[in-house]
């Protein structure tokens, strides 16, 4: 597998590998090009890449949808899950400690925005994929507003780059001393938010090792889980910083200052959070990142066969859900993603519906997975306005 991995790494860093952009044709990707051609072959492999649904089975879902949301939790119990949300999440991590979820060991290859690259590699590949995205977008289904697609400048100061940050410097020099942070001698920032047990964090971390100036921070609401990453063999605190950290608590300090973040890593995390409270949650990530750094997600989609699962009683709130274990899911369709991110005041780069066929060859049953996956720049002081 590390042989594997390096060989991705080197495609990436040279521009190699296309990655998925926002288009409304198949993307391009490693993980993206098993298409099903012939019906009567679809129990010979476990999934199949962008799936289109027939009208009758969207009708399907959305009724599916309908029933099992007709009855909602009652009010006192909801109130129960959102303010002990923490301890269900530990109790979960107690349970399955690192063995419920597998490494994402495909992250690079959907989010090669991970590896810090050099200007030049970065236009390349930037160039391409909004290229093949306005080739394409009279072809795309539907027509949603879309943010402002202006491209942020490669001066200095954007990502990678290394210009002065009044914020940095204000945190570091303080009233007449010096206070360093984790990393804050890194060139390249990385935080993750919900991290859980490290499933993201350390095929990170692996890749990152041997890359000069990188340094990723990491967190979770759950202390189980931090204490999972930082019990792990892998974990240093020369490269990484794990620490516990609500979210929504908007208050609480981090353990670095504003506008240093190359990239944040939101990955089936927002789904877990109240939706009245998202909004907040993605502002305050966004005033992490600094000029031209990425925010890369990917979350659930709406009609997922996850959401259809749930039975009757287990709806919170619109498309909003509890499982047996007290956790919580958000299904969510891409303008909520896109109106989200853009009232943040970040550009679309980004923004697709990742349909999948999912089957279970010794059962022959087949489960459509709907998943939503974006990126989004923050843009910086100098990036020209569209229609500007």
């Amino acid at each position: 597998m590390n042989v594997i991995w390096r060989n991705c790494i080197c495609r990436l860093r040279q521009g190699k590998v296309p990655h998925r952009c926002q288009s409304g044709v198949h993307p391009v990707a490693p993980l993206g090009s098993r298409i099903l051609t012939d019906p009567a072959k679809v129990f010979e492999h476990n999934m199949w890449d962008h799936m289109q649904w027939s009208k009758e089975e969207e009708d399907a879902a959305r009724k599916k949808v309908e029933e099992n949301s007709a009855t909602r939790v009652a009010p006192e119990e909801q109130v129960k899950f959102e303010s002990d949300a923490n301890k269900y999440w530990d109790t979960f991590y107690q349970t399955h400690k690192n063995k419920f979820f597998k490494n994402r060991n495909w992250l690079l290859r959907e989010f090669p925005e991970i590896l810090p690259v050099n200007q030049n590699t970065e236009e390349r590949v930037g160039e391409s994929s909004w290229d093949q995205a306005r080739s394409s977008i009279s072809r795309t289904q539907g027509t949603e507003t879309h943010c402002q697609e202006s491209f942020v400048s490669s001066e200095p100061g954007s990502r990678g780059g290394s210009a002065p940050n009044p914020d940095l410097e204000e945190y570091s020099k303080g009233p007449g001393k010096t206070e360093p942070f984790p990393g804050s001698n890194a060139t390249f920032r990385i935080l993750e938010v919900g991290c859980g047990a490290g499933n993201s964090v350390f095929p990170i971390l692996n890749t990152l090792q041997n890359i000069p100036g990188s340094f990723l921070y990491c967190c979770d609401f759950a202390s189980e889980a931090v204490e999972l990453v930082k019990s792990h063999e892998s974990y240093s605190e020369a490269q990484c910083s794990a620490f516990i950290h609500d979210v929504c608590d908007d208050g609480l300090a981090y353990p670095f200052p504003d506008g240093i973040l190359d990239v944040v890593l939101l990955v089936f995390v927002l789904s877990s959070i109240h939706p009245d409270r998202m909004q907040a949650v993605v502002h305050r990530l966004s005033r992490l990142l600094k000029p031209g750094g990425m925010l890369l997600f990917r979350d659930h989609g709406r009609y997922d066969n996850a959401q259809l699962r749930f039975k009757k009683g287990r709806c919170l709130s619109e498309n909003f859900y509890v499982r047996g274990d007290g956790t919580r899911a958000y299904f969510f369709t891409k303008g909520e993603v896109r109106r989200m991110f853009c009232e943040a005041g970040l550009h679309e780069k980004q923004n697709l519906v990742d349909h999948r066929l999912q089957v279970n060859r010794k059962k022959q049953v087949q489960m459509h997975r709907v998943w939503i996956q974006g990126k989004f720049q923050k843009p910086s002081p100098w990036t020209p306005q569209s229609g500007n």
